[in-house]
C-alpha cells in the first residue's frame, strides 16, 4: 500500500526555505549606562564621606 504523503525532510524547497529564514533578533538588552553612573555616584559619595570622617 503506497503512502501519499511526503516526506517534508526530504523537500529541498523546503529545507532552503527554512535555513535562509532570518533569525529572530533577540531585543536589546536594558542599557548598562545608568548601573555604571550609579557605580560611579556611589564610590564618589563613599570617597567623600571616609574623608570627612578621616578630616573631623
Amino acid at each position: 500500500m503506497p503512502e501519499n504523503r511526503t516526506d517534508p525532510s526530504g523537500n529541498t524547497e523546503a529545507f532552503r526555505a527554512y535555513a535562509h529564514t532570518p533569525e529572530p533578533e533577540a531585543p536589546a538588552g536594558a542599557s548598562r549606562t545608568p548601573l555604571l553612573v550609579g557605580a560611579v555616584v556611589v564610590a564618589v559619595v563613599l570617597v567623600a564621606l571616609l574623608a570627612w570622617v578621616a578630616l573631623s
